[in-house]
């Protein structure tokens, strides 16, 4: 199946997911709410939030992203990006009452930020080729590193998953960690961090630039 069909298939799977559950973690399909907060920690692990900053959370959904930072009392401007028009227009309702929250589908229209994030956007391939979706990830990320200045932030399922407690889906991409981490020290920076240690079936690489 080629990417363009999966990435249809999967922004069809998405209407689906905010239509049925709403904007809440399982409308962008985190199982629950306290995965998607232990995630977000670890993801914004790349933000140095001491002086304001402007962050792209790339695969944005509703904005639940732009609440975490906010509620850290953080001074920031927070760009989303999705590819699904419904879930842009849901975080522009939900967010509407805040000044410094921005979304768009194109990210062509949103400017060069301090930092990026991006949660849980590779995870599932559907019916793509392993490969094919492995060269779309590397893809994505070179372009990730280009729209931010200071830093990016991903994570992905594990290839470590553990077999005997939860078998590995054929719809669901697992990343080897040590490719993804030697990948971001060659083409991104020299400061790269790959975190595998908070209890979830998948890892975060923190990539940055500005050290």
């Amino acid at each position: 199946m080629s990417i363009d069909k999966t990435q249809q298939q999967l922004n069809d799977y998405f209407r689906e997911k905010l239509e049925i559950h709403g904007t809440t973690a399982k409308g962008v399909d985190y199982n629950g709410e306290q995965a998607q907060q232990v995630r977000f920690a670890e993801l914004v692990k790349v933000i140095n939030p001491v002086n304001k900053f402007s962050v792209t959370d790339y695969g944005s959904g509703y904005g639940a992203m732009f609440e975490y930072i906010h509620a850290r009392g953080w001074d920031f401007e927070y760009y989303g990006v999705d590819l699904i028009e419904e879930m842009v227009i849901a975080g522009r309702e939900k967010f509407k009452a805040f000044p410094n929250a921005h979304f768009e589908v194109d990210e062509k229209k949103v400017p060069v930020a301090d930092y990026l994030v991006a949660a849980g956007i590779f995870n599932i391939k559907l019916e793509a080729d392993y490969d094919e979706w492995k060269a779309f990830t590397c893809e994505t990320l070179t372009r990730m590193n280009s729209l931010c200045s200071k830093g990016f932030s991903f994570n992905m399922l594990t290839k470590y998953s553990d077999a005997d407690r939860m078998a590995q889906r054929p719809d669901l991409y697992y990343g080897d960690p040590l490719f993804y981490f030697d990948f971001c020290k060659r083409n991104f920076s020299r400061n790269v961090a790959l975190l595998h240690d908070y209890g979830l079936y998948d890892f975060t690489m923190i990539v940055r630039k500005d050290i």
